[in-house]
């Protein structure tokens, strides 16, 4: 039997973002290729070959979660100051065919 599923996403800065479901909320950190998932009571790590579909997902460390969310302060802080540069920091080693 099938059944109805809810997700809804928000982007609160560039690279992170709020992922709602009907099962609670998590949060994403980064972008095509490598992305670190909290929530859920659980803490995942995926790389992927962005555009094949190929991924590969493993649990998360504790120290680099903490890292994550130092990272993502830190930009979040630069982001408010000078956004226009950390788009594009954070876009420079994206190729053009993705």
């Amino acid at each position: 039997m099938g059944y109805f599923r809810f997700r809804k996403t928000l982007s609160v800065l560039p690279g992170v973002k709020v992922n709602l479901s009907k099962t609670g909320v998590s949060t994403s950190v980064g972008g095509k290729g490598a992305t670190l998932n909290i929530g859920h009571g659980k803490k995942n790590v995926t790389l992927g070959i962005p555009g094949t579909g190929l991924s590969y997902r493993t649990q998360a460390s504790s120290q680099l979660v903490i890292a994550a969310v130092v990272v993502v302060i830190l930009v979040g802080i630069a982001y408010l100051i000078q956004p226009e540069l950390v788009k594009a920091a954070l876009h420079w080693w994206q190729p053009k065919w993705f």
